[in-house]
């Protein structure tokens, strides 16, 4: 079991990076070989990720699991090469993933949503809980006097 923090604690990221928010919909549970590939597709992407140092690949961590999770990216540019890189799981899953939907797109849905951020521009606040989030991709940081709300938090957090 992970270590509880027990005291409030913040996240701290230099620089820019990318929130993405991944997930899918299983719409016809009984079509177990349209959703099954792209569920089982998912955590070989993460083993492989994991197994990369975060400055080669800029996947700094996630959160969540199936059916959907938030991902941490050092940039989109660095989101977008390994979605595209042919010898990487992403590509493959993906044409699969079309070749197998093309003509029932209602079956299985998939979503993304990506956000950039501005270095400073976020804040975060954990209390009582194990390390999460922003605080596990980037670092945690103990919450001060000036940080103590999250207006405080959103403007101090560069």
């Amino acid at each position: 079991m992970a270590e509880i923090i027990d005291r409030r604690i913040t996240a701290k990221i230099d620089g820019d990076f990318v929130v993405f928010l991944i997930g899918m919909r299983i719409n016809k549970l009984w079509k177990i070989w349209k959703w099954l590939p792209v569920a089982i597709a998912m955590p070989k992407m993460l083993k492989e990720l994991a197994a990369k140092p975060a400055a080669e690949t800029g996947f700094l961590g996630q959160e969540g699991a199936f059916p959907w999770m938030v991902q941490y990216w050092r940039s989109f540019d660095h989101l977008e090469a390994y979605a595209k890189a042919r010898d990487n799981e992403h590509w493959p899953a993906w044409t699969d993933f079309n070749r197998r939907m093309k003509d029932s797109r209602g079956d299985v849905g998939i979503w993304h949503e990506t956000f950039r951020v501005r270095a400073g521009e976020y804040e975060a606040i954990y209390s009582g809980m194990p390390l999460r989030g922003l605080a596990k991709a980037g670092e945690s940081a103990s919450v001060t006097a000036q940080q103590d709300s999250a207006r405080q938090r959103i403007g101090s957090a560069a």
